[in-house]
């Protein structure tokens, strides 16, 4: 009897956490591109497969999405450890407003200067683009030295109001962060 018992819990157990396996979020950075324009090093690169059904039920039902960009340049070296040439944490938050029936994106690097649209397929793509970061002067940099770019991307926690924390358990499912994702170079 206590071996039934046994399978049974195992069974059970299997079946409640399956699902959160199954609303897994496969995120990465792609496109990372590095250029140098007007006396700076700039920086584009984009997040695939961030947007969930649960997230984007979440945004439309008025929760704002943040996303936090952490990116970190680096002199390598041979013998010394690596020199970190800067770190940057860059944000992207999208709110919808039901009223208005459209979207608003909110850029750190942009002085939070507000983007509106009334498409959601727009407001995903311009939440999930860096497009011409300047990163670091170019002066910074010397001649002839290897160097690393580092980013990585994550949704910062879902913020909701004390007691729907412990109603609402679900919400960090909708959380992901990314691998770190490289470029190296020699300017």
């Amino acid at each position: 009897m206590q071996k039934h018992i046994k399978v049974f819990t195992i069974l059970l157990c299997f079946t409640l956490l399956f699902p959160l396996f199954a609303w897994a979020i496969d995120v990465q950075i792609s496109g990372m591109k590095v250029t140098d324009a007007a006396d700076n090093l700039l920086l584009s690169l984009k997040v695939e497969g961030a947007f969930n059904e649960k997230l984007e039920e979440a945004i439309l039902n008025g929760i704002p999405a943040t996303f936090s960009f952490f990116i970190n340049v680096n002199r390598k070296r041979t013998l010394w450890a690596d020199e970190q040439i800067v770190e940057l944490n860059v944000t992207h938050t999208l709110k919808y407003h039901n009223l208005k029936n459209h979207y608003i994106i909110k850029k750190s690097r942009e002085d939070n200067k507000p983007v509106i649209t009334e498409s959601f397929d727009e407001a995903k793509k311009i939440m999930s683009e860096i497009n011409g970061l300047k990163i670091v002067p170019l002066n910074r940099l010397r001649k002839g030295s290897r160097y690393q770019i580092m980013a990585k991307a994550e949704l910062d926690k879902v913020k909701l109001p004390f007691l729907l924390n412990y109603i609402l358990f679900f919400a960090s499912l909708w959380d992901f962060e990314t691998e770190w994702h490289s470029h190296e170079f020699v300017y």
